[in-house]
């Protein structure tokens, strides 16, 4: 088996983190943006514009703190899963 690539494994990261800040902020706009205004049982005019001007504010502050939390969840998951293999190094 060969080993990975890490300058790739890095690149797959920030393309992943790409799509999961993208659809995070897709699901919040739409749990705060889209949600209350159909539970109104009609659309405001403009709200589809609304929407996406709020998505695509939220998706750029979703990655660059997704660059931030991302390493550190990773840290934290793997304290809490190999709680030993951090004590040995």
């Amino acid at each position: 088996m060969q080993k990975p690539d890490p300058k790739r494994e890095k690149l797959t990261i920030i393309v992943a983190q790409v799509f999961i800040s993208c659809l995070m902020a897709l699901l919040m706009t739409f749990f705060f943006a889209v949600l209350p205004e159909a539970l109104r049982t009609h659309f405001a005019p403009g709200w589809g514009w609304i929407w996406l001007r709020d998505w695509l504010t939220a998706w750029p502050v979703a990655f660059i703190l997704s660059l931030g939390v991302g390493p550190l969840a990773f840290k934290l998951s793997f304290w809490l899963l190999h709680p030993r293999r951090l004590n040995e190094g």
